[in-house]
């Protein structure tokens, strides 16, 4: 068996690495939550403009993007637990208003909004402590009962299957509601977000199905 010319063989006796992520696509969280050996690389060097501080959004023009604003550094290379939030706007309001608008008329937003609503509350220090707090956030949501683990130092490429550059590009097979669907069309890997908000429990089908399991 083969995954993206990997052996199978080789894929289960090697760390599956991955980025820390804000509310990533569908993809990511498919494979994360069904290999056995990922782990969260924490320290790698940030890439801005990625998954590590971005998601997508379906807004009623189409997809939308949030991101967690950054202290800037003269530096360009900061590992990804040194990454410091910037607050000197007031981003989480905002990005909260963009949630609202997006999907306070998806079948679940109701359901959810509570819990959500805190990680645009509470001021985290770090990017990682967000991102980690997201992440429990969807296991919740999907009852996912398992440990998620983090590197603690940097993992090199040639030790693990690495998937910290990866687009995580779910199968064009994979289709579900979305509020505008009906006028824009479906919108593939857009943030897990999307597809809680339209699912609600049945998200974790299309967690689990098999086409978006394969890396």
């Amino acid at each position: 068996m083969k995954l993206d010319g990997k052996d199978y063989f080789q894929v289960l006796s090697k760390k599956i690495v991955l980025p820390s992520s804000f509310f990533g696509p569908i993809k990511y969280y498919s494979i994360l939550f069904n290999n056995k050996n990922c782990i969260i690389d924490v320290y790698e060097n940030y890439i801005k403009q990625s998954i590590r501080s971005r998601c997508d959004l379906y807004s009623s023009n189409g997809k939308l993007s949030i991101s967690v604003p950054k202290i800037r550094k003269n530096s360009s290379k900061t590992r990804m637990k040194d990454i410091q939030i910037c607050y000197s706007e007031d981003w989480q309001k905002s990005h909260w208003k963009t949630l609202l608008s997006c999907y306070n008329s998806s079948p679940f937003f109701d359901f959810y909004k509570e819990k959500i609503e805190i990680i645009f509350q509470k001021k985290e220090k770090f990017l990682i402590d967000l991102n980690l707090k997201s992440l429990e956030i969807i296991k919740d949501f999907l009852k996912i009962d398992r440990d998620v683990y983090f590197s603690k130092e940097y993992i090199n490429k040639t030790e693990c299957i690495d998937l910290r550059l990866k687009k995580f590009l779910s199968s064009e097979l994979i289709s579900y509601d979305q509020v505008f669907s009906k006028h824009c069309g479906f919108i593939n890997n857009l943030s897990i977000l999307d597809l809680i908000f339209n699912l609600g429990p049945e998200a974790i089908n299309i967690i689990n199905d098999k086409e978006n399991i394969k890396i």
